[in-house]
């Protein structure tokens, strides 16, 4: 294992510990302070397909957000994980079935899914992140694999991609690597950073 490595598999298991950590009344206090700050982001209230997560391992919940997305009318997607480290999204919606994958990750059941590049808005699971929009996840590069075709597009593009954190996974340092696909934004329960700046 390389140093580089080595130090990002530190830093990973030292901020899903602190994130797992956190009490009840600390994860609903960050959802809806996520969801707030959500909400100056025009797109999230005009794009009409919007791809979101099922929070697990202590990840920052989506859930007001998703069903502020239904009361709009906008259609949510979670992600399923498929071959070669490709995501795929289905429409999910309060009747949708799901089941946990091989990962223990929960996942629409019974649904067509539909292409990333199909999505308008993404929003997106991370450990950690930086303000310039790089992104650490958990290293199986599902996300960077599945939306890999951004690197061809001038940003921002569609989809727009937006990072969801504790205001604690915020890191001054992280070297991305060639494949890192950046974030647009990041949102997290104190603030909505915007990438490009």
């Amino acid at each position: 294992m390389t140093d580089i490595s080595a130090d990002r598999a530190a830093l990973r298991a030292r901020l899903k510990e602190r994130r797992q950590g956190l009490g009840a009344a600390e994860r609903i206090g960050a959802a809806q302070g996520v969801a707030a700050q959500l909400s100056q982001l025009p797109e999230l209230t005009v794009d009409t397909r919007i791809g979101a997560y099922f929070a697990v391992n202590g990840e920052l919940s989506l859930h007001l957000v998703v069903a502020q997305c239904w009361r709009r009318g906008q259609t949510v997607h979670l992600p399923i994980a498929g071959l070669r480290r490709r995501l795929h999204y289905a429409p999910y919606s309060a009747q949708t079935a799901v089941a946990p994958n091989r990962y223990g990750i929960p996942e629409p059941q019974h649904v067509a899914p539909v292409d990333p590049e199909s999505l308008e808005l993404v929003l997106v699971p991370l450990v950690a992140f930086n303000r310039r929009g790089h992104r650490l996840g958990y290293g199986g590069g599902f996300y960077d694999t599945s939306f890999a075709f951004l690197h061809e597009r001038e940003r921002p593009a569609l989809p727009l991609l937006v990072g969801i954190g504790y205001a604690f996974q915020e890191i001054d340092t992280l070297a991305p690597e060639s494949w890192d696909v950046r974030l647009d934004f990041v949102a997290t329960e104190r603030e909505l950073i915007d990438c490009s700046e």
